[in-house]
């Protein structure tokens, strides 16, 4: 794995809860979504219904982008992630059991379980000097 994907999965594993934005029918939504990530498939697995907004805009458009964020007034500590990617229906057992492995009390509720492929990171990383991006597009490894 090169050093500024590592950098992206570093802040990924600190951060546990990324903000999604979809379109579909000339209507955007943004909602906040738990999430775990395998660096392996450089994707994240989330939950959600199908009776939610997000989930009608990816049924019809698979294509998102997102963010993870850490909240903080200290210039030199900004860090922050964009990411895009495809939203698909998750069919890998193994990510189904890293996702209910990190949340170990949903399983009580049986998610929908949803896979986030990454296609892109743009990561602001200020800990490395003022304004410092990494800009990465797939294939990651």
């Amino acid at each position: 794995m090169n050093s500024d994907l590592e950098k992206i999965v570093k802040f990924i594993k600190e951060h546990h809860v990324l903000s999604l934005a979809t379109f579909a029918d000339s209507e955007l939504s943004v909602c906040n979504l738990f999430y775990a990530f395998d660096e392996k498939e450089v994707s994240f697995v989330v939950a959600s219904s199908d009776d939610t907004t997000h989930i009608q805009h990816i049924l019809k458009n698979p294509n998102i982008a997102g963010t993870i964020v850490l909240e903080t007034k200290t210039v030199g500590k900004i860090q922050g992630l964009q990411f895009r990617g495809t939203f698909s229906l998750l069919k890998d057992e193994n990510l189904k059991k890293l996702y209910f492995k990190t949340f170990p009390y949903a399983l009580a509720m049986s998610p929908k379980l949803w896979k986030i492929k990454i296609e892109y990171f743009k990561m602001t990383d200020n800990n490395l000097g003022f304004g410092k991006k990494i800009i990465l597009k797939a294939p990651f490894l």
